[in-house]
C-alpha cells in the first residue's frame, strides 16, 4: 500500500484537521469528533447537516459554508458517524428555524442520522430528513436496503442549501431537497479498485481487460462485470440506463455531473462527458448545467460515475446561487 499517509488510525482526524487548516474562513471543527460546521454560524435560516464515511472527500466537509451546508460529520473510512458525532454537529448548527439532514441511503448512515435526530428533537431541536437513494444500478447491496446514495447527493446540498440560505421555512427546504431526490439519478463504473488504509489492500479485484458497471460508492458490487468499453460504449449504456430510470423525453433540460471516483483524470472525464453530450443530444435532451471533477470519490478507485438531474426553472436558480464553501465557490 502506497500513500501519503502517517499512522493508518490517524487517517481521518489528520485529514480534517489539514481541511481546516487550509480553508479556516469556511470551516473549523468541533471538540467531540471529525465534525466541521461553518466557521460563522448563520443564525435565522434552516440549517443543513450531512456525512458519512471518510474517503469520499470532498464529500462532506468539502460543501459545508455559505449556500450549502452548514455541518458534516467525517466517520472513519467508509463506516457510518455515531450518533453522538451527528447530534453535536445538528446542537452546534441548530436555528429557531430547524435542521434537515441530508442522509445517504446505507443502512448505518440512516439509523445513526435518525437516532441522533430523535435525541434533538428530545431537546426541542426541530428536525426534518430527507434520504438520498440516486444510484439506479442495483436495489439492494452490502450496505443499504434499496438504492445506494453517491454522487447525486451534491444536488441536494447545493440546490437545498441555496433554498435554506435564501431564509426559507422548514418544510420548504425538505420540499425542494426531496424534489432533488426524486429527479437525481446516477450511475458508476470502475477499472480499478481503492485501497481502504485499515486494509492495506484493494477492496476488490479487476482483471486488466475489466471493468465493474454499476459500482458503489465503497466498492460494492455492480450490475455487470464486463470488458473494457471504450469512452463512447460506456456513455452509451450510461445515458439509456440513467434516460429511462429519469423517464427524460426530447425536450427535457437536465444537468450532468460527471464524476471522477478518485484517480480518474479530468482528460478522460471530459473524454467521457463529450460523449455523453452526443448521445444527450441525439436524444433531443439539453444539457443546461454541466460539473466535471471530484465530486464524491472513493479514495483512489479510478472509475467515474454520471449524475443527471431533471431541471426545472427553481432547480436553475438554486444551482447558480452564491455558494462559498471549501471546494465550491459561486
Amino acid at each position: 500500500m502506497k500513500k501519503f499517509i502517517n499512522q493508518v488510525e490517524l487517517v481521518e482526524d489528520q485529514m480534517i484537521a489539514g481541511m481546516v487548516k487550509a480553508y479556516p474562513q469556511y470551516v473549523r471543527k468541533l471538540d467531540c469528533g471529525n465534525v466541521v460546521v461553518r466557521t460563522e454560524k448563520k443564525e435565522g435560516k434552516v440549517a443543513l447537516i450531512s456525512g458519512g464515511g471518510s474517503g469520499h472527500e470532498p464529500a462532506h466537509g468539502g460543501y459545508v459554508g455559505t449556500g450549502m451546508l452548514d455541518a458534516a460529520v467525517a466517520g472513519a473510512v467508509f463506516t457510518s458517524p455515531t450518533p453522538d458525532q451527528i447530534y453535536e454537529g445538528i446542537k452546534a448548527i441548530a436555528t429557531d428555524k430547524g435542521v434537515l439532514m441530508v442522509i445517504k441511503n446505507y443502512t448505518g448512515d440512516v439509523m445513526n442520522f435518525e437516532m441522533a435526530g430523535e435525541m434533538a428533537q428530545m431537546d426541542d431541536i426541530k428536525v426534518a430528513q430527507v434520504v438520498v437513494n440516486d444510484d439506479v444500478a442495483v436495489d439492494g447491496s452490502l450496505y443499504t436496503v434499496g438504492r445506494r446514495g453517491v454522487a447525486g447527493t451534491v444536488f441536494v446540498h447545493k440546490i437545498a442549501g441555496a433554498k435554506a440560505e435564501q431564509g426559507a421555512e422548514l418544510e420548504e427546504v425538505q420540499r425542494v431537497a426531496q424534489k432533488v431526490v426524486d429527479n437525481v439519478r446516477t450511475m458508476g463504473v470502475a477499472i480499478r479498485p481503492c485501497t481502504v488504509p485499515a486494509a492495506g489492500k484493494p477492496g476488490f479485484e479487476l482483471g486488466e481487460d475489466e471493468m465493474e458497471v454499476g459500482i458503489g460508492i465503497h466498492g460494492e458490487p455492480g450490475v455487470e462485470r464486463t470488458t473494457m468499453k471504450t469512452s463512447e460504449e460506456l456513455a452509451g449504456i450510461l445515458t439509456e440506463k440513467l434516460t429511462e430510470d429519469l423517464s427524460l423525453t426530447s425536450g427535457d433540460e437536465v444537468a450532468v455531473l460527471v464524476n471522477s471516483l478518485g484517480a480518474t483524470s479530468k482528460e478522460e472525464l471530459y473524454v467521457l462527458y463529450a460523449d455523453l453530450y452526443e448521445k444527450f443530444q441525439q436524444k433531443g435532451i439539453k444539457i443546461g448545467r454541466v460539473y466535471v471533477g471530484e465530486y464524491a470519490t472513493s479514495l483512489e478507485m479510478l472509475g467515474a460515475s454520471v449524475s443527471v438531474l431533471k431541471l426545472n426553472d427553481e432547480f436553475k436558480t438554486l444551482l447558480d446561487d452564491e455558494a462559498k464553501t471549501p471546494f465550491i465557490r459561486l
